[in-house]
């Protein structure tokens, strides 16, 4: 059974004329004969009385809303997805980290509505693993997340880098590793840390950092919010290795401090540490033009963006802590 064999039923029993159904389908009168005969065939009883009129049988009167139905189904099908190709999808729906969230993303959203203003936007803060996850699950459409590759390698996804993030450590403002302006890595394995909960790369990332220079590291809380890492670090001793991004809030707090990481021997003025920041979508979306748009903007907006984040908060205290 063909989907032409359908309408050509459908446009005689409407007819009531298989030479004015050819006329309606644009095609022979032995076309539809032959599309009606085959589908009879393949029913197995016939569907018109063959007289003057063309009468639907008793076969015929059950099958029709049966066909209308079918027809009906492709043609809302079909448009659907021409409205699709044509940008005219109801939302486009973004999983991000908080800091892309927070800093990175609103110049974005800004042009994307502008651009396309019918598109409802949805825009959600997740960990870089959810994001991923979700992303696959097909509950949304593009990820701008910390790079896994494990969870990235995949023939179905395109992923683009968009910039590199020094990682620096946040603590509070009369902190004994204050006295450095790059801290050691022997010095960060002293003092407890606050992580990033599971699900999040960057507890992944500082947790694998430690384990390759043999250190244990000191887990002291694991958090979800930035304005939670500032207030139990402000504390006392605890310290949290954060994203460059991460730590924007924190510059004009005088109540921390942040220092950067010493670089390793052959590290040749590299950052010490640093996390990759990339945009993930699967192939098959960027075919939609808003997808495609909402990526090119991400490409040209967002590592320009971070570029002009603000730098490190430079804070010597008055007077020299010695570490015992």
């Amino acid at each position: 059974m063909r989907l032409e064999q359908l309408q050509a039923f459908l446009a005689v029993a409407e007819t009531g004329s298989f030479q004015q159904a050819a006329r309606k389908c644009g095609v022979t009168q032995s076309t539809i004969s032959r599309q009606v005969q085959a589908l009879e065939a393949d029913l197995g009883l016939p569907l018109f009385h063959r007289t003057a009129q063309a009468k639907l049988t008793l076969g015929g009167e059950r099958f029709f809303p049966h066909a209308r139905k079918i027809c009906q189904e492709w043609d809302n099908a079909t448009q659907e997805l021409a409205d699709l190709l044509a940008g005219k999808q109801p939302e486009l729906c973004v999983a991000a980290i908080h800091s892309v969230c927070a800093y990175s993303l609103p110049p974005v959203l800004q042009k994307f509505g502008q651009d396309y203003p019918d598109v409802q936007l949805r825009v959600t803060s997740l960990g870089s693993d959810r994001a991923l996850k979700v992303l696959k699950d097909g509950l949304v459409d593009i990820a701008i997340v910390m790079n896994n590759r494990f969870l990235t390698a995949s023939p179905d996804l395109m992923v683009d880098v968009l910039y590199n993030e020094p990682l620096e450590i946040l603590m509070a403002g009369d902190h004994p590793l204050t006295q450095y302006e790059a801290v050691p890595w022997k010095e960060l394995g002293r003092y407890p840390q606050v992580l990033f909960k599971d699900g999040y790369g960057m507890q992944r990332l500082v947790q694998e950092q430690f384990e390759r220079r043999g250190m244990k590291l000191q887990t002291a809380l694991e958090l979800n919010t930035l304005d939670a890492f500032r207030g139990v670090v402000r504390q006392g001793e605890m310290i949290a290795l954060l994203p460059k991004s991460a730590l924007i809030e924190a510059l004009s707090d005088s109540s921390l401090a942040i220092r950067s990481i010493e670089t390793d021997a052959k590290g040749l003025g590299e950052p010490a540490l640093t996390r990759q920041v990339v945009l993930v979508t699967s192939r098959d979306r960027l075919q939609i033009p808003p997808i495609q748009r909402f990526y090119e903007l991400v490409h040209e907006l967002v590592p320009a963006n971070f570029n002009q984040l603000p730098g490190k908060k430079q804070s010597t205290p008055t007077q020299p802590v010695q570490v015992a």
